[in-house]
């Protein structure tokens, strides 16, 4: 009979936190990509809503993460590849230490933008469920695609993919 009273205490709470929302919004395909604002390592800001008009390649990752080392030279290729002036990768540094991540960038010849996430600000916004993700944002700031795991960023049919959304 002791049990009754804290099953009943039990149901309701979890009725009220039901009945409340479900927390914050997390990044959805088809939906407005969460906005952020990040600095570089090189210590410029970044806002994704300023980005609005190019399409967005945003890519979680950490220098201790090996599937991310494994993708990071097909992103290298395909940052130099695509437009600048239609065409963003931001590579978001997620929980790991910015002077790792210069000297890791520098070793291997990364030249896009890596922006520092070291404390997790961005990366609940997006549902993060691992390293590395990957997020790629139309010219109006919707989510189109996301991509858990590594990928194999230079092949022809992710750049045939993201030239779609830049000629739209």
């Amino acid at each position: 009979m002791k049990k009754l009273p804290f099953m009943f205490l039990f149901f309701g709470m979890l009725l009220l936190i039901t009945a409340c929302g479900k927390g914050p919004q997390v990044a959805e395909v088809g939906k407005q990509a969460p906005d952020f604002s990040l600095v570089d390592l090189d210590g410029k800001p970044w806002t994704l809503s300023d980005l609005k008009g190019q399409v967005v390649f945003v890519n979680f990752w950490a220098t201790w993460c090996p599937p991310c080392r494994e993708e990071m030279p097909s992103m290298q290729k395909l940052y130099t590849t695509l437009p600048k002036d239609k065409f963003k990768m931001l590579a978001i540094l997620n929980k790991d230490k910015p002077e790792v991540a210069r000297t890791f960038a520098a070793k291997r010849g990364l030249t896009m933008p890596i922006l520092n996430d070291q404390d997790n600000k961005v990366g609940p916004k997006y549902g993060l469920t691992g390293l590395p993700e990957t997020f790629i944002i139309d010219k109006t700031g919707v989510l189109r695609n996301k991509v858990v795991g590594p990928a194999q960023w230079d092949s022809p049919a992710v750049e045939r993919m993201l030239r779609h959304y830049i000629n739209q």
